[in-house]
């Protein structure tokens, strides 16, 4: 396992993570804590939850798991949880505002049994509160001792952009890392969130980087999903939905997928995780498995090395074609540093 900084922390976390949405809906807590055991056992060490997954059960199950095993196992656990969505019947039951996050914090270390969470996470943006609230509470909690680190998730540019500034204007802490959607089909990611992110210095911890299964080579072309699977169970789910990400480009990726891991002699999924986890800026890959036999598949991943032409060719397969300038070709020169003409 390869370890890497939480962007320009001293703090190191493995490069691959174990997410835990599934935890106490489509997968039991023994279940979970063998994942746990497998992952820590790998050399794995950063855990990344939600108090929305499973209604705050998820958050349990790892509670739980820390208290009945010995220090040395859980002692590098770096664990990650985030607050902003609705955990209760109220008005003020969600958002970044200082009371939602007080409340929101305080329960999920309750609900994970510990007195202070490493990386606590905004689960998303909130345009109702003003951001300079939000920063200065997370400060009290820095102060506090509740949390050590602070990141986004599933921000924009601009709004990443605008929270770390704000923080350097208040003299209070920025955030560290910042938890986009990316992988091979979703790589409009790099438009405007990636840029930003090595900006500021903020490390990347992409999530469904096998995009919901399709890059695992579940799923085939003209057959619509069946049985056990998330869309064989629900093919209209969220953003994975076979119908919405089912098009042309997905399943030119796929082919390009299929081939490198063919070659390689890997699956497909190892193939997915090494690309994402070798583009610029990613702190941590999140895995996120049903069972401990795709967790074990999943972590194979992190010894595979994709050679130049391999990424140059997923990188061709996957390209999402911006439409103009300046995120297109006409762009080019004035994205990065090179020299026109070079």
């Amino acid at each position: 396992m390869e370890y890497r900084t939480l962007g320009r922390t001293g703090c190191a976390v493995s490069s691959l993570a174990l997410g835990t949405m599934t935890f106490g809906t489509e997968t039991g807590e023994a279940e979970a804590h063998r994942q746990l055991d497998q992952f820590t056992e790998a050399g794995g060490t950063l855990v990344d939850t939600a108090d929305v997954y499973s209604a705050g059960v998820s958050e349990e199950i790892i509670g739980r798991w820390l208290a009945d095993r010995p220090a040395d196992v859980t002692g590098p656990v770096v664990l990650a949880t985030k607050g902003r969505f609705a955990t209760a019947g109220d008005p003020n039951g969600q958002g970044l505002s200082a009371r939602h996050l007080t409340r929101a914090l305080d329960a999920s270390l309750r609900r994970l049994g510990v007195g202070t969470v490493d990386l606590y996470q905004l689960h998303a943006f909130d345009a109702w509160t003003p951001q300079e609230e939000t920063l200065r509470t997370l400060d009290g909690f820095i102060r506090a001792g509740k949390i050590l680190y602070y990141g986004l998730s599933n921000f924009t540019g601009w709004q990443l952009t605008k929270m770390v500034h704000l923080a350097r204007q208040l003299g209070v802490p920025e955030p560290v890392t910042v938890q986009p959607q990316y992988s091979l089909v979703v790589r409009e990611t790099e438009w405007e969130i990636v840029p930003a992110a090595l900006d500021a210095g903020l490390g990347l911890l992409p999530w469904s980087p096998l995009a919901g299964g399709w890059l695992s080579g579940k799923y085939q072309r003209d057959q619509r999903p069946s049985g056990a699977t998330r869309l064989g169970e629900d093919p209209g789910r969220g953003m994975e939905a076979w119908d919405r990400r089912g098009t042309e480009r997905t399943w030119q990726i796929i082919d390009a997928v299929q081939k490198v891991a063919e070659d390689r002699g890997v699956t497909m999924a190892e193939v997915a995780l090494a690309w994402v986890t070798a583009r610029p800026g990613v702190t941590s890959t999140i895995l996120g498995a049903r069972s401990t036999a795709q967790l074990e598949a999943n972590l194979r991943a992190a010894g595979l090395r994709l050679a130049a032409a391999e990424t140059a060719a997923l990188d061709a397969a996957s390209d999402p074609h911006a439409p103009d300038y300046p995120y297109g070709e006409l762009g080019i020169d004035q994205r990065g540093r090179r020299l026109a003409g070079g």
